[in-house]
């Protein structure tokens, strides 16, 4: 039986890519294995499939005792069913270490840069393979859209230099106007329920015992975000009774450079205690804040120690 190589719960560009890519990369290198996701690709990550002639991974729910290997995550809250009884081959990612262990030694590529598909980059340099065009477009994509096209805290050199390469081996004459065109994509609204725009880009965490939900929307304009405030807040309260002390949603507006957070849990305090300013009306604007991973998520875990 092939091994899975899997992303996130929920899962976005990035997990998504890195999926076909790492799968790509080990199938050249001899390893039986399949590219998978736990989840259907968002608008955007079909139109960057689509434009670089991609077919996209099976969708998993369960890897209860089979080999896997994960991408873009290794945080047990974002796993599949079946974790407790799967052999993790190895890791790729950009994350901080999560909380997967395993008994056998692994592949472990964990870079702290903006977006995994970098990494995978250095791994296909790395190994000496050819990567293939259009999935260095895709690649390219996943970059652009972790990195918000050079503008997120995240953005390394290293992310910048794998950009210049992989443009180069897609025929992307400019990289800027392709990652606006995608996000104009991810900015689609319309014909959208409130479940599949808070699970666009969507991930749970435990913070120190506390399990709170953190989501984020990009857009090019946080004013299409105006109508849907309301059915949004309304629907993080249906994922909040699920057993979470808080749910977040991120409205990040890439041309403001910024983002409006909105709240549904039991103690505000806690958004002032993490970024030192107090909520009002179940909403706070975090000025320069674009990224979750960077400028969001420690500073919930230091104010939940």
């Amino acid at each position: 039986m092939s091994a899975l190589v899997l992303g996130h719960m929920n899962p976005d560009t990035d997990s998504i890519v890195a999926a076909l890519a790492v799968a790509d990369l080990y199938k050249k290198l001899g390893k039986d294995v399949k590219a998978c996701a736990q989840g259907k690709p968002t608008p955007e990550s079909e139109f960057v499939l689509k434009k670089f002639g991609l077919t996209a991974p099976e969708v998993v729910s369960d890897v209860a005792g089979q080999d896997i290997y994960l991408v873009d995550f290794s945080d047990l809250a974002q796993a599949p069913k079946g974790m407790d009884s799967a052999n993790v081959l190895g890791i790729v990612d950009h994350h901080k270490l999560g909380d997967v262990t395993t008994s056998s030694p692994l592949l472990c590529w964990i870079w702290p840069a903006g977006c995994s598909c970098t990494v995978i980059k250095n791994m296909y340099d790395f190994y000496g393979v050819e990567i293939p065009a259009g999935i260095a477009g895709a690649m390219l994509c996943a970059i652009l859209s972790d990195t918000v096209i050079f503008k997120s805290v995240t953005c390394t050199e290293d992310d910048k230099k794998a950009v210049a390469d992989l443009k180069k081996i897609a025929g992307v004459a400019d990289e800027k106007a392709l990652g606006l065109e995608m996000f104009k994509v991810k900015s689609a609204l319309e014909g959208a329920t409130m479940d599949e725009l808070l699970h666009r880009d969507y991930k749970d965490f435990n913070m120190n015992g506390h399990k709170i939900g953190i989501g984020q929307l990009e857009v090019v304009d946080l004013s299409m975000l105006e109508p849907y405030r309301k059915g949004l807040q309304e629907e993080m309260a249906k994922v909040k009774a699920d057993g979470r002390e808080g749910v977040f949603l991120l409205l990040t507006d890439i041309m403001k450079e910024g983002s409006d957070m909105l709240m549904v849990t039991d103690d505000e305090s806690i958004v002032e205690k993490a970024f030192g300013k107090k909520p009002a009306d179940q909403h706070v604007w975090l000025d320069g804040v674009m990224s979750r991973k960077k400028q969001v998520v420690p500073n919930f875990e230091k104010a939940f120690k």
